[in-house]
């Protein structure tokens, strides 16, 4: 796909080779950062790029490599960010898929100069892909340090954001979800909230600043839906404005709220982690993924499983999938899953066809044996019949109806576990 436009990517180029303004109090500075970070140049596109298999410029050398070492260490004449115009590297013509894992190479722990200006570098990239529709995020952490991925970005379209206890609120009164903290987990997630429970600064209207606890805020958002109570030492549920209290004294599903709202009411890498850290320590099969507290027993779509798909609309129905499954909207989520079931049949397309797709797709998932190339050809047989017999789509009419609403979660659930075990082996893997 090519949704990045060549102004982004020249106003990317330009970033790392001109540099960036940075406001100094009552001064603006321009600083710099290359974009090969403490690596050599060299060393940077061979993290990406088998140099030796690509041809160079120079007819005096055999390949990419010694003519690019030549120009750029032995005689350092090539222009500054030369690679981003170079063809061979298919970063002005080639997909969006191959531009953005170059830019997330850019900011892996491994490349990036932790002592420069990486992270404002990278708030300026990430500001002009977003106009094209992708962004970078932390997918995961090598050596407690962030390593950034893409993926479609989805401007905030809920406007309202629905804390845990509010979107499973029917399933919560059906007890289909059954929930119990212990007061040893209350007490850690109530000190590491209070942790992060800090004073800073809000603006009103006016312009006049005043000082605020994140907790007001977090009690702020849930008003919006409740009162916050919690029960008092008469056993009387009574209306309270102390985050101990609602965290120690109240509804289990409540504790998972303020979570969620402290997510986003602060500023840290590392909430997420710690509060899953308690969370898997008192056996709670929650965890904080990406802003909202889900079930680690539901197969659900997740920032890791997506690091593996590098095709961009296979990407970006997953995601759509997985956002309206979090909704609870069950038959829209179906429905984008099967299109992504069957966008993903034609991952290898247009070198292969979608057949010659799908076989090499089973066959790799099988290793090559066939026990197992069997099972994994005839699941993906099951879920292709489901899908033209069953009304998956709303549009289609001729189909057999789902009245049901448990039937589109069963469908959802089987049609995602082939897919998420699916994508852990493409391109190779």
């Amino acid at each position: 796909m090519n949704r990045i436009t060549e102004i982004t990517k020249r106003d990317i180029m330009e970033l790392f080779k001109n540099g960036l303004e940075i406001d100094y109090f009552f001064d603006i500075g321009i600083v710099t950062y290359r974009y090969f970070g403490r690596l050599e140049e060299i060393d940077f596109l061979k993290r990406i790029y088998d140099l030796e298999k690509m041809p160079s410029h120079d007819s005096r050398y055999k390949n990419a490599e010694i003519d690019i070492w030549k120009h750029t260490v032995n005689n350092d004449d090539y222009p500054p960010c030369w690679v981003f115009e170079d063809e061979r590297f298919q970063l002005q013509n080639g997909s969006d898929e191959i531009y953005l894992k170059f830019i997330c190479e850019i900011f892996h722990p491994a490349v990036r100069n932790e002592k420069g200006y990486w992270k404002e570098f990278l708030t300026e990239v990430n500001k002009l892909l977003q106009n094209d529709g992708y962004e970078l995020y932390p997918a995961k952490k090598i050596s407690n340090r962030e390593v950034y991925a893409w993926r479609v970005y989805k401007p905030e379209e809920e406007g309202l954001f629905i804390p845990y206890s509010q979107r499973n609120l029917r399933d919560i009164r059906e007890k289909k979800i059954s929930l119990s903290i212990n007061r040893k987990a209350r007490n850690q997630i109530y000190k590491l909230l209070e942790k992060y429970n800090v004073v800073y600064q809000h603006t009103d209207e006016t312009g006049w600043d005043y000082n605020v606890k994140v907790e007001e805020d977090v009690f702020n958002d849930i008003r919006q839906f409740y009162i916050p109570k919690c029960y008092n030492e008469k056993k009387q549920y009574i209306e309270t404005d102390s985050l101990e209290n609602f965290i120690l004294y109240n509804s289990p599903f409540y504790v998972m709220d303020a979570i969620e709202f402290f997510e986003r009411n602060i500023s840290s890498d590392d909430f997420e982690m710690q509060i899953n850290a308690i969370l898997r320590l008192n056996e709670i099969s929650l965890k904080l993924d990406n802003g909202r507290i889900v079930s680690t027993f539901d197969n659900q779509i997740n920032k890791n499983s997506l690091n593996d798909v590098q095709e961009v609309g296979l990407k970006e129905l997953l995601q759509e999938a997985g956002k309206y499954y979090d909704k609870c909207n069950y038959q829209i989520a179906v429905e984008k899953l099967w299109d992504a079931f069957e966008r993903l049949k034609t991952y290898y397309s247009p070198t292969l066809d979608k057949k010659d797709s799908s076989n090499k797709i089973v066959q790799d998932m099988g290793n090559n044996k066939q026990p197992f190339m069997e099972l994994f050809e005839k699941e993906f047989r099951d879920i292709t019949y489901i899908g033209n017999n069953f009304r998956i789509r709303h549009h289609e009419t001729t189909k057999i109806d789902i009245e049901d609403e448990r039937h589109y979660e069963y469908f959802y659930k089987r049609c995602l576990s082939l897919i998420l075990i699916a994508i852990q082996y493409l391109d190779g893997k």
